[in-house]
């Protein structure tokens, strides 16, 4: 499908972004911090009014781990599900306050407790840091309901970008670990170390996400680790069974596209419910920016429902057993 008009006008604000000064090296490969910069004023946004926001500590095995709570009714309203959200960058850029507009338009449209968590960043944290601290954040949510206003047994896992791998790889552990989610999240995931599909190769310059780039930030985190284990490459898990219901979000022209859309068939194969939804002609951060992409509120509307019927699903299930269990 041809880049859609939209798509174009926002690559050459990337560009126009992105430009080194004048009097600066093209091929200067830019610093992390000259970065972070940079991605912290790209996108300015309009942020809704909720009736909750605050900024709490999860205690993490790093230290404490900031977390912005965010509620769309006031806490005396009884407690609601809710969805750990992890922001994208590569591992390396972002926070808390880059995804701040999103988290507060998830909250108000699937009417429920958000965590937008300020996870550990490379390379002064490499791996498994954030997973570690995504993991926290989880785990807390799941054993302290009551204390963020979460209905028990109603958490849900979501990202974006390097967060789709961070929610991917909490999703497993809560398998294993016996907290289970009730849904995952997973928008143009990184789900493999491998860098090799043909989207990879296709959409590596031009689109963008950079695939250099991306490879240097993957370096950054990795680190020394196997890039086998699935916690950095969720697709390299040997078995996704019993992995919570899933929905994976991809876009047409993103060197993403091919290893989330494959870790959509390995969830489905294993038994695990998904459901895959690409977009045509848009690329990577689209779903971030409702403002220039009609993709990403059509995308946001379809996160929601799914959300959404997670959360009834498990409503349902819970009424059901106080039911049997009241007439047993």
């Amino acid at each position: 499908m041809p880049v859609d008009p939209q798509t174009e006008r926002f690559l050459e604000l990337l560009a126009s972004w992105t430009a080194p000064p004048p009097d600066g090296d093209a091929a200067a490969e830019p610093a992390i911090a000259e970065m972070r910069s940079r991605i912290g004023a790209a996108f300015p946004v309009v942020r809704r009014e909720l009736a909750q926001v605050r900024d709490v500590a999860v205690p993490g095995p790093g230290g404490p781990v900031p977390v912005r709570l965010y509620r769309p009714v006031p806490p005396g309203r009884g407690p609601l599900p809710a969805v750990v959200y992890l922001h994208g960058g590569g591992w390396v850029l972002g926070g808390v306050d880059n995804v701040d507009a999103l988290c507060r338009d998830l909250a108000a449209s699937a009417g429920c407790v958000v965590l937008n968590v300020g996870y550990r960043l490379a390379p002064e944290h490499p791996f498994p840091a954030a997973v570690d601290d995504a993991w926290a954040v989880v785990a807390s949510a799941a054993r302290e309901p009551e204390r963020y206003g979460i209905a028990p047994g109603a958490v849900a896992a979501a990202g974006d970008s390097a967060g789709g791998n961070l929610a991917a790889a909490v999703a497993l552990l809560a398998r294993d670990r016996g907290l289970p989610l009730v849904h995952q999240l997973l928008v143009y995931p990184v789900t493999d170390t491998a860098m090799d599909t043909p989207s990879w190769r296709r959409y590596g310059s031009g689109y963008g996400l950079d695939a250099g780039s991306l490879a240097r930030f993957m370096d950054l985190y990795r680190g020394g680790a196997d890039p086998s284990d699935f916690r950095l490459a969720p697709l390299r898990a040997p078995d996704l069974a019993g992995a919570a219901p899933a929905t994976v979000i991809t876009a047409e022209y993103d060197i993403l596209r091919d290893e989330a859309e494959a870790y959509a068939r390995r969830l489905a194969a294993a038994g695990v419910p998904v459901e895959l939804r690409r977009y045509d002609g848009v690329v990577h951060s689209f779903f971030l920016l409702p403002e220039i992409f009609d993709a990403g509120a059509e995308a946001m509307d379809f996160a929601v429902r799914r959300l959404r019927a997670a959360f009834d699903d498990h409503a349902r299930q819970g009424n059901a057993a106080c039911t049997t269990g009241t007439s047993g």
